[in-house]
């Protein structure tokens, strides 16, 4: 069963109403990223060392081949 996309998000929406957490469950879960949320993950400029993992975990496995890029 393949997941269900869901509707792209603003940059702007995305750090405003959506916490990192939420970008990277909904990234991991899909195995999907878009460019907005690549956009989104490294517009903040301070990040917790939890906020900075996630983030981390999100680009390893994209190096790896396991999210697929998506517009």
């Amino acid at each position: 069963m393949q997941a269900q996309a869901l509707p792209p998000l603003s940059i702007q929406q995305t750090i405003e109403q959506i916490s990192i957490e939420q970008v990277v469950e909904r990234i991991l879960s899909s195995r999907q990223i878009t460019r907005q949320d690549q956009y989104s993950l490294l517009a903040l400029s301070t990040l917790t060392d939890q906020e900075q993992a996630l983030i981390n975990k999100v680009f390893d496995r994209l190096r790896l081949g396991l999210l697929r890029v998506v517009n």
